[in-house]
């Protein structure tokens, strides 16, 4: 197991990576303090729940299990609604953990759960999506859709620690694995520019589910993360940089109805969207961009924006967080690890991006 730190001072809290962690997840929960609740999914519930449940049982706690359809268009109140009702039900009181078992939708959502129920309980981070160990379970993003714009409602709560077992994403299907190389080759092409290096060498063994290479993988990721948000927790600033591809995917993942196309897959063609509009604006170089492309197309990731409407498109990227008086703003590259803060782009460049990535 190798473990880092998100340095937050009060809020700091560890991520383990490793095999095996499943089975002493309890461990790894300082906040365990007699009850938990597991929010899980249909789909990751039978594979990994009984295992986790033992863990905690044998530290002595009361588990209670909330189950959730799978899939993005989960992500929304109702489901919120029957994790608040659960732990109501289950008599938890504010020294109840939660515990996320699943994706990047259930990590979200019992996230959210947590920091809303009784103004805030503890929770705990056990993802079990390439896309989740790499992203959304670090950085105390929590959210549920609205039918506008993607994480539009939700808060900022850290887990109490972030258990990333690498075991499972054995049983991930290849299209979940595709969608979190995403996440990884949006760090490298935003921040490391010699991690895009390894990823260009290594994406072969990488798609072969590599333990050592999908081990070292996480790792990287979580700590290009972890420095970012102990730098900057609410986003005020640099943290913005982790967010290139995600004005264009957003506005996919909202335009073609949430869980048609994966949040990963959005953001790849939202990357080759933003590096070929940071080339019109006279910041990147072609070959990078190229680059950029080509690592996503060799990831089996699409390069390529579903057909929306140029009013449809600008609309959903008005309503994007990171829009400023009502003007969607881009992260763009100044090289290969080397993103900028948002700013806003003249209408017509993204429009010639949007064009020519469609062809």
């Amino acid at each position: 197991m190798q473990s880092l730190s998100v340095a937050l001072g009060s809020r700091s809290y560890p991520i383990h990576i490793g095999g095996g962690l499943i089975d002493r997840a309890a461990l790894y929960a300082p906040h365990l303090h007699g009850t938990a609740a597991i929010v899980s999914n249909t789909v990751v519930a039978p594979l990994y729940l009984p295992r986790v449940r033992a863990a905690l049982e044998a530290a002595g706690a009361r588990v209670t299990e909330v189950l959730l359809p799978d899939g993005e268009q989960t992500k929304g109140w109702p489901a919120l609604d029957q994790v608040i009702d659960a732990l109501v039900a289950a008599r938890l009181g504010r020294d109840a953990l939660v515990v996320a078992l699943g994706g990047g939708v259930v990590g979200d959502l019992a996230g959210f759960a947590a920091a809303v129920y009784q103004r805030g309980v503890a929770f705990l981070q056990v993802p079990t999506t390439l896309l989740a160990q790499v992203d959304s379970s670090v950085g105390g993003k929590t959210a549920i859709n609205h039918v506008r714009g993607k994480n539009m409602i939700g808060a900022f709560h850290q887990p109490s620690a972030v258990v990333c077992d690498v075991a499972t994403l054995g049983s991930l299907p290849q299209r979940e694995l595709l969608a979190g190389l995403a996440e990884l080759i949006k760090h490298g092409a935003a921040l490391d520019a010699r991690f895009f290096e390894w990823l260009e060498r290594n994406v072969g063994k990488l798609l072969a589910r590599d333990a050592e290479a999908l081990e070292h993988a996480v790792l990287r990721s979580c700590e290009l993360k972890a420095a970012v948000v102990s730098e900057d927790e609410r986003e005020a600033g640099r943290r913005a940089l982790l967010n290139l591809g995600h004005t264009f995917g957003h506005a996919i993942e909202a335009g073609t109805g949430f869980g048609s196309w994966l949040h990963g897959e959005a953001v790849a063609a939202g990357m080759v969207l933003a590096a070929e509009l940071s080339v019109r604006a006279g910041r990147l170089a072609r070959a990078d961009a190229e680059r950029i492309k080509s690592l996503i197309a060799r990831a089996g990731l699409p390069v390529a924006p579903p057909s929306l409407s140029a009013e449809a498109g600008g609309n959903l990227m008005a309503v994007d967080k990171k829009a400023a008086a009502g003007r969607a703003r881009f992260v763009l590259l100044d090289g290969i690890g080397r993103a900028a803060l948002p700013a806003a782009v003249e209408p017509r460049l993204v429009e010639e991006a949007i064009a020519a990535a469609a062809q």
